[in-house]
């Protein structure tokens, strides 16, 4: 492990456009190498995407292991670079809806996806704002330290374990200022998750969005990273949501999954389909892997 992370450092000392090369040419290589994850992802965009040709949904997937190739190579830059050349490789979109909402003194929930840039995104803006965030432990102990030291850059986050739960979330926000990062988009079981529609297919969603807001008084403000064409990132920052949360459960995780989709529809090959998003499934379904 320790060769792999100098191999990183190595790679953050190249110019920047040669990381987005050499990262397509080896997303390229794995998209043919790592078939059991070619094949979730292939199952995953043929149940979004069933209106699409095969030739579309291949030639998307192809894109999508180069972005996640970038996301993975650039982890040098993100543990290693300076916070200069971080900042080089970001650019804000209306930011003043996250910043507005912090001067006025209100507790704010970023709702933050699963975007393959979110990573540069991240330690980018985490220069700027103090964020709380959760974290799931990784089974390799040279891994997580790295990760949790690489987390704890800029000396600007609170973690909080996964396994803590909905009570240290909100201890956490009712006394600090600091925004809450919420990566909802996972299949995390069927604890603590409701069925509601995902690309119209009834998805294993955890219901905490509407629960935290409603709790803490937050105002929730989505944030999008997408990666530019020059391999730069844009986070887009959208108007804090209003009438959320309500005191229906199940339309408010609705709601955030079908603005969830649209971004996706909008950058479909950053968003990522090499999850098993949809694992859990209703009773008497079938699994779809």
């Amino acid at each position: 492990m320790k060769f792999a992370f100098f191999i990183l450092y190595l790679i953050q000392l190249l110019p920047f456009g040669m990381i987005q090369k050499l990262a397509d040419f080896i997303g390229t290589l794995a998209y043919y190498a790592v078939a059991p994850r070619r094949k979730i992802g292939e199952i995953n965009l043929r149940k979004c995407f069933p209106d699409w040709h095969e030739e579309q949904r291949r030639a998307l997937l192809k894109r999508h292991f180069q972005h996640m190739a970038k996301l993975m190579l650039e982890y040098g830059v993100y543990w290693y670079s300076s916070a200069e050349k971080l900042r080089e490789k970001v650019h804000y979109r209306d930011k003043h809806y996250l910043d507005d909402a912090l001067a006025a003194g209100e507790k704010v929930i970023l709702l933050y996806p699963h975007f393959t840039a979110f990573e540069m995104a991240v330690y980018t803006l985490n220069q700027d704002v103090p964020l709380t965030s959760m974290y799931s432990h990784q089974k390799n102990k040279a891994l997580d330290e790295q990760i949790l030291k690489g987390r704890h850059r800029y000396n600007n986050v609170f973690l909080i374990g996964r396994t803590e739960g909905l009570r240290a979330i909100i201890k956490q926000m009712r006394k600090s200022d600091a925004p809450f990062l919420y990566l909802p988009d996972q299949d995390f079981g069927r604890n603590d998750s409701i069925f509601v529609n995902f690309f119209g297919i009834p998805t294993a969603t955890i219901a905490g969005l509407s629960r935290i807001a409603a709790m803490t008084k937050a105002r929730v403000i989505p944030a999008i990273p997408t990666r530019e064409d020059d391999g730069t990132v844009t986070l887009r920052f959208y108007p804090a949501w209003e009438n959320f949360p309500t005191d229906d459960t199940e339309a408010d995780t609705q709601r955030m999954n079908d603005f969830i989709e649209a971004r996706i529809r909008e950058h479909p090959e950053q968003y990522f389909w090499l999850h098993k998003r949809f694992k859990t499934r209703p009773e008497g379904e079938e699994s779809f892997y």
